[in-house]
């Protein structure tokens, strides 16, 4: 069961290892972008080229979607980048049922946990295995596996290192259940700590902060959702920065800019400041910084907002 790109790593490395899987469920087809053509998931889009049965329910509680679970008589429910799962679904399979979690459990529970863990500073995450049940996120763990963090690493650079760490997680998670060798381990709940779901109007740059947090701010949510800022009246995505020292140029005044040999862009924040790399301008293209600033005018005591 999973939907995004991050869930087919797993789905391929179990088809791979011949694993059995005697179905897919996946989230409904919907439209999506500005034409708002119909499209359907990263998953159902493997599970096709594949052959697999598909099931793609609009509620994990309708009745029909669990008579057909039930009718498939399986093992076991193996669950990545999916909807919560009611009782009802995930206690139907004889082996129970089990998550990918994208961080090491019970740190950064919830939507957004690579988001978050770049975003607090962290060093290192990983991944867990859990069982489900009830309270998300918080069911026994079977295996975790660590991963570094680098200091210019992006959410989507680390992203993708976990989905490949994670496939393989998946897999020996299935076997050590398979041999009934799995040995869950409860969740110390003093050390659990939350990664909500990030929208938009989260995401915007706070300049009075430290360059050190403005930073992991950018890299956290870099490329999706992104963080902005605004410019006059244009909205700013940034998408990666750096951490420098704070030019003679610059104004200590948080969101002041310095532009460094017409080809660099500086900002000063609470404490420190950083160099901008990549950005973009609503409605237009996503640039290096160079490029960037040749097509686009700053003045003497422009700043971020």
């Amino acid at each position: 069961m999973g939907t995004p790109e991050f869930a087919v790593h797993s789905l391929r490395t179990l088809m791979e290892r011949s694993c059995n899987v005697v179905a897919v469920a996946t989230a409904p087809d919907k439209p999506r972008g500005r034409g708002q053509q119909v499209s359907f998931t990263a998953v159902k889009k493997f599970a096709l080229q594949h052959r697999l049965p598909l099931l793609q329910p609009e509620s994990m509680r309708d009745p029909s979607f669990v008579a057909e679970l039930k009718n498939l008589h399986p093992d076991l429910f193996v669950v990545v980048a999916f909807r919560i799962l009611p009782k009802e679904v995930y206690a139907i399979p004889s082996r129970g049922a089990f998550n990918l979690h994208a961080s090491l459990l019970p740190k950064f529970r919830g939507a957004a946990p690579i988001n978050w863990a770049i975003i607090n500073g962290e060093t290192e995450t990983g991944v867990t295995t859990f069982f489900l049940q009830e309270h998300v996120d918080t069911g026994s763990t079977i295996l975790q596996a660590r991963v570094k963090i680098g200091p210019e690493e992006t959410a989507g650079e680390l992203h993708d290192k976990l989905a490949e760490v994670g496939a393989e997680i998946v897999f020996q998670t299935v076997r050590l259940i398979e041999l009934g060798k799995a040995e869950p381990r409860q969740q110390d709940e003093k050390l659990a700590s939350p990664a909500p779901k990030i929208i938009k109007e989260h995401c915007r740059i706070d300049w009075s902060k430290s360059a050190h947090d403005v930073h992991n701010f950018i890299r956290g949510l870099s490329p999706v959702p992104c963080a902005w800022t605004m410019h006059e009246e244009k909205l700013v995505r940034i998408y990666r920065s750096r951490i420098v020292a704070t030019p003679a140029s610059i104004s200590n005044s948080p969101g002041a800019l310095a532009l460094i040999d017409k080809t660099r862009l500086h900002v000063a924040t609470g404490g420190g400041a950083v160099e901008i790399l990549e950005l973009q301008q609503e409605g237009k293209r996503r640039l290096g910084v160079e490029e960037f600033l040749r097509g686009y005018r700053l003045k003497e005591g422009d700043r971020f907002r």
